[in-house]
């Protein structure tokens, strides 16, 4: 697991749509934090600070500390609201988390040994069905990442949710949810040049007399 990442906020009073768009022309981002035994809170963050935030990995599924006004609250990122043109981010929301109540979240994939996969060295090439998935633990389990090993996964294979190795006290969501849930994670697949290149070589092998 990551250090926390550490961001300075203001409470804002000012909302609506108008008010966020005055915010936005002064280089400042709208944000709730929800969740807990508090009331929601309306603050606002530096976008020079989000931005450069949003650039790490771990901003996604990692614990946040919020100093409001000098008060620090445990939070992790919930939703982003982008521009739909500029993909910059536009309005965020926190969820606040307290050390011994679990969190659900979306965690990232690490894919390990593509490269040397076997499947990919007899010709296959990987498809990820999923690259995050969502996981319920204690704050302080959260890891910044699952890794998925694809070494050994040969042509035509799959790996699954069940194939992941987690962290201690992390579970996985779906599986939570019972049979039926072992949703595929990646697999290793011909190419389809690849096919039709063996298609075409077979049909003149049976044409030769």
């Amino acid at each position: 697991m990551s250090e926390a990442i550490a961001l300075s906020a203001v409470a804002r009073k000012d909302v609506g749509k108008g008010a966020s768009r005055r915010l936005r022309r002064a280089e400042l981002i709208p944000a709730v934090i929800y969740g807990g035994e508090q009331e929601p809170a309306q603050i606002t963050l530096e976008s020079r600070a989000i931005r450069k935030a949003l650039e790490s990995e771990s901003f996604y599924s990692q614990i946040i500390t919020l100093d409001v006004e000098g008060a620090a609250q445990q939070v992790i990122l919930k939703d982003i609201q982008r521009h739909p043109a500029k993909e910059f981010a536009m309005h965020l929301d926190f969820l606040r988390v307290d050390a011994t109540h679990a969190v659900t979240t979306h965690i990232p994939l690490h894919f390990l040994n593509e490269e040397s996969c076997v499947g990919v060295k007899a010709g296959g090439a990987i498809t990820h069905a999923r690259v995050e998935v969502e996981v319920k633990c204690l704050p302080a389990d959260l890891p910044e990442f699952i890794e998925v090993d694809m070494a050994n996964v040969d042509l035509g294979g799959h790996i699954h949710l069940t194939d992941l190795t987690m962290p201690k006290g992390v579970e996985l969501v779906a599986l939570l949810q019972g049979e039926g849930h072992d949703l595929d994670v990646a697999s290793v697949q011909t190419v389809r040049g690849a096919k039709e290149d063996e298609a075409e070589e077979a049909s003149e092998e049976g044409g030769e007399e």
